[in-house]
């Protein structure tokens, strides 16, 4: 573990991505294949491979205790040393006391994990976490903190990982990035990697792939602008999901790689008699009976997160699952072939006589919405092929977009019928179409008591975004506002819960929080201002919803911020 945080700290030393390439390869290439591969897991910037279900739940609050009684430190003392170094990893490396020994092994910090995810209640993790830095020097400890809060901060990203396993053992990167797709696993692309076996890497299903992102556009004519051949569908008001179905099993997956089957029980069975495996890609909205349209996503939010929905719940939200995409069937990935030929292998899979419990009327040549053939309680759980439309002409466009918000959707989906999906990637060959106040994508930084009825939770939140180097590509989080209004008083006492378990930094009245908790913030206009790191401040901002379907690597970027702000001006 000394020689893995050795490295990581030269890899933080340079901006250069060839030398933080070479670093990572030299440091695989001097280890044996079990190191090398827990090694590979773990400068990802996590414990654990992607494609596990496994997490270790120590929060923020419980590091920051833990770190503080093995320096024999108070919170005061921390607190300058955090704001001196901006990093509890850093912090531990920096106060905790010189061990005698050898040190660990990357191995038995990987087993030392395991049994922190295994054990039960936040005491039983606590003792496990504190006898592992206990056992560490204070560089390891350092980066098995990092690795713990899952942020290394060393400018390392994945792919740069990717990187560097084919340049260890002389792979060629395509090779191993579809590997690690397929596996959702770099530390086993690394052993495959090792013994020029990376062509038997099969697709794991129950690991989700990445998604394929749309960018942004201002009207129906640069709709049309980027692509000849167009497929035009709703933009629904719900949370993107990822069903995986296998033998009869399904399971849904969020776009932040979180299994949300528990919030949605009734949908697997829309799925489970299909005849072949498949993942599909698609949105799960409120749906409302039985005029066939999604409803708002505040009405969907009440089943975002829970593990028990009840009976009720069931009947006054039921949902829809509306299928836009396949990425695998038949055995076989898929997301290499044009748009248009996976539409057709999706029209055949989701087909009537598949879906034996679930049917889909679609009128032709006219804006339709979805029915249901079955009138009865038992049959509000659905999949459905998406409608797809065509569009030749920004008029025919702007017929589209009326048409969808009219049928209370947010907008238009505008995709290139020859494009390959690309997963976790945004470019030009999807676009969606939306017209509304300002909104952005944010990261909660800090919080502050309420005033009023809100003395006693967090109700005051500072968000930020994204400010990423051109040159090394590394990115920080810049707040940009500060918003109180626009969530429930439920959401508020829930929220606080959360940020009292994850506060970094406690200022009495004002904590520093870790940037996990993503929001949709919407404002009239934006400023430039030196009130804020980003530059910019936000006028009026509200707090439009939660995200948890988001990540913190979701949020926009300072150059989304700025695109905004010159807009306005012309």
């Amino acid at each position: 573990m000394q020689r893995l945080a050795t490295a990581c700290e030269a890899i933080a030393a340079t901006t250069k991505k060839l030398l933080k390439t070479g670093i990572v390869a030299d440091y695989l290439k001097s280890r044996t294949t079990d190191e090398a591969a827990v090694s590979a897991i773990f400068l990802s910037g996590r414990p654990f491979p992607v494609w596990e279900e496994t997490t270790l739940q120590v929060g923020g609050r419980a590091l920051w205790q833990i770190v503080a009684e093995l320096a024999g430190k108070n919170d005061s003392d921390l607190t300058a040393a955090y704001r001196r170094l901006g990093d509890l990893g850093a912090v531990a490396g920096d106060i905790l006391p010189e061990r005698s020994g050898p040190g660990l092994n990357v191995l038995e910090v990987a087993t030392a994990f395991r049994r922190i995810a295994a054990a039960r209640g936040p005491t039983a993790k606590a003792a496990l976490v504190k006898d592992l830095l206990n056992r560490s020097t204070p560089l390891e400890a350092k980066y098995i903190v990092k690795i713990i809060t899952g942020d290394l901060r060393i400018g390392l990203k994945e792919s740069l990982v990717e990187e560097a396993i084919a340049r260890a053992y002389g792979a060629v990167l395509p090779d191993v990035q579809r590997a690690n797709m397929l596996l959702g696993d770099i530390g086993e692309t690394v052993s495959l990697a090792s013994e020029g076996k990376l062509a038997d890497a099969k697709m794991r299903l129950f690991h989700p792939l990445g998604f394929m992102l749309a960018s942004p556009i201002e009207s129906a004519e640069e709709g049309l602008s980027y692509f000849a051949e167009a497929a035009v569908e709703d933009k629904y008001d719900g949370i993107r999901a990822q069903a995986h179905v296998a033998d009869g099993e399904v399971k849904f997956f969020s776009r932040t790689r979180d299994e949300i089957t528990e919030s949605f029980p009734e949908l697997p069975d829309t799925l489970a008699g299909l005849p072949q495996d498949a993942i599909l890609d698609g949105e799960i909205v409120a749906w409302e009976y039985p005029t066939g349209r999604a409803r708002p996503f505040s009405v969907l939010q009440q089943r975002l997160g829970r593990k028990k929905v009840s009976e009720k719940m069931l009947r006054e939200t039921p949902v829809a699952f509306l299928v836009f995409d396949v990425l695998y069937t038949r055995g076989e990935i898929v997301i290499d072939r044009p748009l248009r030929d996976r539409a057709q292998i999706l029209d055949e899979l989701l087909s009537p006589e598949n879906l034996k419990r679930t049917a889909a009327k679609r009128k032709t040549g006219t804006q339709s919405t979805l029915t249901f053939e079955e009138p009865d309680e038992s049959a509000r759980a659905r999949a459905f092929r998406a409608p797809v439309f065509r569009a030749a002409s920004a008029d025919e466009l702007e017929e589209l977009f009326s048409a969808a918000q009219g049928r209370g959707n947010e907008g238009l989906m505008i995709k290139d019928l020859n494009s390959p999906y690309t997963p976790g990637k945004r470019g030009k060959s999807w676009l969606k179409m939306k017209r509304e106040l300002a909104t952005l994508d944010v990261v909660v930084t800090a919080v502050e008591y309420g005033h009023g009825k809100r003395i006693g939770v967090l109700s005051d939140y500072t968000f930020a975004v994204w400010d990423k180097d051109a040159t090394t590509n590394e990115a920080r989080l810049v707040n940009i506002g500060k918003a109180y209004s626009g969530l429930t008083d439920a959401e508020i006492a829930e929220m606080t819960k959360w940020f009292l378990d994850h506060t970094l930094e406690d200022q009495g009245f004002r904590r520093v929080v870790e940037p996990k908790i993503v929001l949709e913030v919407a404002f009239n206009n934006m400023m430039q201002s030196d009130r804020h790191e980003s530059g910019y401040a936000l006028r009026f901002p509200r707090i439009v919803r939660l995200r948890p379907d988001k990540s913190p690597e979701d949020a926009d970027t300072i150059e989304m911020a700025k695109e905004i702000f010159d807009r306005q001006e012309t």
